[in-house]
């Protein structure tokens, strides 16, 4: 008898867990993670991620491509999903050009802490549709449906095997914190006390009749030289190209040496979830890349930008501890000067 109803209590709580793993958060919560967790799974790395892809085939959502990161040493797993909404990119349709990474979602499934346990999480939609369109006139109307993503998002991985969870993970900020995010603490200087918009940095520029020329012309270059391993920081390769809409198109890309410090970094100050099997509790942050390189058309000029990095690792890595952006100041300047070398100089010859 308390054996089933130990069954019974378990079954409950299983199911109130998935009913609270497709509600949005509320923009009155404390914080909203820049990163949320959405399934403790039960199966090993492996049988989770075929079962996340089955039942993403089965989504409304669109996968682009699937990368599987390049841990140091091998030690720990990864892979990153670059996915997008049909539904949400058609509500974003009449945005400007350039906030178009509010559209590209993310997921990572990773192994984490004492056994290598196997989860997944989402760069979490709604905390971007805070960053990218919180100012916008329509901001209600697309935090709802940066919402519905999310609840999409959620709904796939409640189909794999294991506990589905809504935890926010650090960075965590307040809404209004996102909606005008320029930086964090002392270190908003470092990022020149810039928004998303004012951190897109011009890489060149053309007239709007040689759109689909730049595009090609970007294209190019990033595939123009194999990435050189970890020591490299000068070769890129293009995950994905993802047209959003007729004016505007995202490159997703990235090297070995960007994934090596990024996990890195992020695992030199942090205690949570670092063991002597699982060193690098910084594939959490998978869902942080790929970098991104946008081909805008405003209808005046095409503009060819990338965000500046010290603007985005403070957004995705500011739980890294100020004492990692202190000893590491030297990184995304390297990261950003060699995608703009990449870009503007290849792209010129």
């Amino acid at each position: 008898m308390r054996a089933k109803v130990i069954k019974h209590i378990s079954l409950v709580c299983g199911v109130l867990l998935g009913t609270v793993g497709l509600i949005g958060i509320s923009h009155g919560a404390e914080k909203i993670g820049i990163f949320e967790k959405i399934l403790d799974a039960s199966g090993s790395f492996g049988e989770t991620t075929a079962a996340f892809e089955a039942a993403l085939a089965g989504s409304n959502l669109v996968l682009h491509e699937k990368h599987d990161m390049r841990v140091p040493d091998g030690i720990q797993q990864a892979r990153l999903y670059i996915l997008t909404s049909p539904d949400y990119m058609a509500a974003a349709a009449a945005e400007p050009a350039n906030s178009i990474s509010a559209q590209i979602q993310r997921v990572a499934i990773y192994t984490y802490g004492e056994g290598k346990k196997t989860y997944i999480n989402m760069a979490n939609p709604e905390a971007h549709a805070l960053v990218f369109y919180g100012k916008s006139n329509q901001a209600d109307r697309l935090s709802q449906a940066a919402v519905t993503v999310a609840n999409e998002i959620r709904a796939v991985a409640a189909k794999v095997p294991g506990v589905p969870t809504q935890q926010q993970l650090e960075p965590s900020r307040k809404a209004t914190k996102y909606q005008k995010y320029n930086g964090d603490g002392p270190a908003k200087m470092m990022a020149k006390f810039r928004n998303w918009e004012e951190s897109q940095l011009l890489i060149l520029e053309d007239s709007p009749e040689n759109f689909k020329a730049t595009v090609t012309r970007v294209e190019r270059a990033l595939s123009a030289r194999p990435d050189g391993g970890p020591d490299d920081s000068t070769a890129w390769s293009i995950l994905t190209r993802i047209p959003v809409g007729p004016n505007a198109v995202y490159f997703g890309i990235t090297n070995q040496y960007t994934e090596y410090k990024c996990i890195k970094i992020n695992s030199d100050f942090r205690s949570d979830g670092k063991t002597e099997d699982a060193p690098y509790p910084g594939v959490d942050h998978t869902a942080a890349l790929p970098l991104e390189v946008l081909v805008i058309n405003d209808g005046d000029k095409v503009r060819v930008v990338q965000y500046g990095e010290m603007w985005r690792m403070q957004l995705y890595f500011w739980d890294s501890g100020y004492l990692a952006f202190a000893k590491n100041t030297l990184i995304p300047s390297i990261i950003s000067n060699s995608i703009e070398k990449a870009v503007a100089v290849t792209a010129s010859e």
